[in-house]
C-alpha cells in the first residue's frame, strides 16, 4: 500500500497563485511581435534568394541552349568547309590554270594597252600590269588615276582576278608606302597615297573570296598570310617613331585595318589596339563597317559613348546605324547635340581680337561644314520626319549670302580735292582723311560729327577762343554691301568750301563716331551673322 499523502502539503497546493503582471504580459506581446517580424523577415529572405536562384538557372539555360546552337551551326560550318574545300580547290586551280596561259599569251604579245581615255581602256590597262604581274607599273598607274576612283573601285576587282597569284601581287604594289613609306623626301610633300592602298586591299577581297562558301573562307595561301602577320607586326612597330597612337595619320589607320581584314590575320590579343584605332579615325565613312569586320561588335555600345563624349556625335550616329543600336542611342538628340556645339565652337573663334576677318571666315565654315554633314545624315538615314532639315537649309543659305556679300569689293569712296600749299588761302582736307582704317556702318549718322584736335599739334600753341565748327555736316559717307546711301539735305553744301583757315588757327580732323561691335566686327556683318535658333 502506497503511503498516504500529507494534508499540509495537499492544503499547500490548494492555495491559489497570485495573477500575472502587467509587465509579464507585456513582455510576452513584445517576444510574440518579434517572433514574427522575424519569421516574415526570414520568409522574405528565402523567397528573394529562390527568385533569384531561379533567374539564374534561367539565364544559364537560354546560354546553353545559344552555345548549343552556336555549336551545331559552327559544327555544320565546318562539315560545310570540309566538303566544299575539294571542289573550291578545283575550281581555284581551273581559274589558276587560266590565268597562267593568259599571262604566257601577253607576254608574247606586244601590244600597248591602256592609251584608250574611256572606261575599257583603263580595265584593259590593269589587265594587262596583271596578267603580266608588274605590280611597280600597276601601282604608278593607279595613283595617277585618282580622279577616276569610282571607276578604279569597279575595275580593279576584275584585273585582280587576272593575276596569277592575286594576294602577293598586291603586297608587292602596295610595298612603296605600307608598311612603311620608302618614298623618302617626296613623301614630306603631302602626296598621301594612302586613299591607293585602300582601294587596292578592298578590291583584293572579292577576288580571294571563296567561290563556294564566299568571305567565311578566304583563299590565301599560308606563305603569303604569314608574310602579311609580318608586315602588320612592322606597322605595329613602327607606331613609336610615328609618336604613338594619337599622332598617325588617319590614312595610315585605315590601310592597316584594312590589310588586317583582307588578309584575315585579326588577333584578339590585339582588339585593345584596333578599338583605340577606330575611334581616333571614326570620322572616315568605311570605319564602323571595319570595327565589325574586326571582331569589335561587342564593344560597339562602350566606343559608341566614347564618341558622344568627345563630341563626335555624328560619327556615333553612323556606329549606332551600322550595328543596329538606334533604339539605345537615338539619332536625332545626337545630332542637334552636334550642331550644339558646332554653334558654340564657332562663337569661340568669332572672339579671336587678333585677325578678326580670318576668325569670322572659319567661324562661317565651320558652321556650313556642320550644317551640311547634319542635312546629308538625316537624308541618308531618312529622318525628314523626326528632324525636318528646312530650317537647317535656310540658316545654310544665309551664311551663303554673307559669305558672298563679305566678298564683295567695296565701292570707291569719292576722292578728296587735292591738298595746296599752306601760303594760300584755298582749303585744304585733313592730312589723313583718306587714310582712315574704319568705314561709315550707317549711310548717314544719328549724331552730328565731331571734330577734335589734330594730334600733330600741342593744345598749348592755340589760343583760348573757341573755333567755330563747321556750317553743315559732312557729306554722307561711302556705303556698305553695296546698300546706296539716303539722300543727304546737306548735300548741297561742303565743308571744305564754307571753311578758310584763320591765321594762328589749328588744324580740324573728322572722326566719325564709332560703329556698333560685335566680337570686334563691323556691326552690319554682325547682324548678318547672327545666329538664329534653327531646331
Amino acid at each position: 500500500m502506497g503511503s498516504i499523502p500529507d494534508p499540509g502539503e495537499v492544503a499547500a497546493d490548494l492555495t491559489p497563485q497570485p495573477p500575472p503582471s502587467f509587465d509579464d504580459f507585456q513582455r510576452q506581446t513584445s517576444l510574440m511581435t518579434s517572433c514574427t517580424l522575424l519569421w516574415k523577415e526570414l520568409s522574405d529572405h528565402f523567397t528573394t534568394l529562390e527568385q533569384n536562384l531561379q533567374k539564374k538557372s534561367d539565364a544559364l539555360k537560354r546560354k546553353i541552349q545559344a552555345l548549343d546552337t552556336d555549336t551545331k551551326a559552327s559544327l555544320a560550318s565546318i562539315k560545310k568547309r570540309e566538303v566544299t574545300i575539294d571542289g573550291s580547290l578545283e575550281i581555284a586551280l581551273e581559274r589558276l590554270d587560266d590565268r597562267c596561259e593568259a599571262a604566257l599569251k601577253s607576254i608574247d604579245s606586244d601590244r600597248d594597252d591602256g592609251e584608250v581615255d574611256d572606261g575599257d581602256g583603263l580595265l584593259l590597262a590593269l589587265k594587262a600590269f596583271c596578267l603580266k604581274m608588274r605590280s611597280r607599273e600597276f601601282w604608278k598607274f593607279v595613283i595617277t588615276k585618282k580622279k577616276e576612283l569610282d571607276a578604279l573601285r569597279s575595275q580593279i576587282p576584275m584585273a585582280l582576278g587576272e593575276c596569277v597569284d592575286p594576294p602577293r601581287f598586291v603586297l608587292e604594289a602596295i610595298s612603296e608606302v605600307f608598311p612603311v613609306d620608302r618614298r623618302g623626301e617626296r613623301s614630306e610633300k603631302g602626296n598621301d597615297l594612302g586613299w591607293a592602298c585602300v582601294v587596292i586591299l578592298e578590291s583584293l577581297i572579292p577576288v580571294v573570296m571563296d567561290p563556294v562558301i564566299g568571305k567565311s573562307r578566304l583563299m590565301v595561301t599560308p606563305t603569303v598570310k604569314k608574310r602579311a602577320s609580318e608586315i602588320a607586326e612592322t606597322w605595329k612597330r613602327s607606331l613609336e617613331e610615328r609618336g604613338g597612337i594619337e599622332n598617325v595619320k588617319t590614312p595610315d589607320v585605315h590601310t592597316f585595318l584594312q590589310h588586317l581584314v583582307t588578309f584575315g590575320i585579326v588577333k584578339r590579343e590585339d582588339f585593345d589596339l584596333y578599338r583605340k584605332l577606330v575611334v581616333g579615325s571614326a570620322w572616315r565613312k568605311q570605319m564602323p563597317k571595319l570595327a565589325v569586320s574586326l571582331g569589335l561588335g561587342g564593344e560597339m555600345p562602350d566606343m559608341i559613348k566614347e564618341l558622344i563624349g568627345r563630341g563626335q556625335q555624328l560619327d556615333a550616329v553612323h556606329f549606332t546605324y551600322e550595328v543596329g543600336l538606334v533604339n539605345k542611342f537615338p539619332p536625332v538628340p545626337l545630332l542637334k547635340a552636334f550642331l550644339r556645339d558646332a554653334k558654340k565652337a564657332a562663337a569661340s573663334i568669332m572672339e579671336d581680337p587678333d585677325n578678326p576677318g580670318r576668325a569670322t571666315q572659319l567661324a562661317v565654315r565651320k558652321e556650313q561644314s556642320a550644317l551640311r554633314a547634319v542635312i546629308k545624315c538625316i537624308e541618308e538615314y531618312k529622318l525628314e520626319s523626326e528632324f525636318p532639315p528646312e530650317n537647317l537649309k535656310k540658316r545654310l543659305e544665309q551664311l551663303e549670302k554673307v559669305k558672298t556679300e563679305k566678298k564683295k569689293p567695296m565701292p570707291a569712296a569719292i576722292p578728296a580735292n587735292k591738298r595746296t600749299r599752306a601760303n594760300t588761302a584755298v582749303p585744304m582736307p585733313p592730312a589723313k582723311a583718306g587714310r582712315l582704317t574704319n568705314a561709315y556702318v550707317s549711310s548717314f549718322p544719328s549724331q552730328p560729327p565731331a571734330f577734335v584736335r589734330s594730334p600733330s599739334h600741342h593744345p598749348q600753341q592755340y589760343p583760348a577762343a573757341g573755333i567755330p565748327a563747321y556750317a553743315s555736316p559732312p557729306p554722307p559717307p561711302p556705303t556698305v554691301y553695296g546698300t546706296p546711301s539716303p539722300p543727304s539735305p546737306y548735300a548741297a553744301y561742303s565743308p571744305e568750301a564754307v571753311h578758310h583757315p584763320i591765321p594762328g588757327s589749328y588744324t580740324l580732323n573728322y572722326m566719325p563716331p564709332p560703329p556698333a561691335a560685335y566680337g570686334g566686327y563691323p556691326s552690319g556683318f554682325a547682324q548678318a551673322y547672327h545666329q538664329q535658333a534653327y531646331y
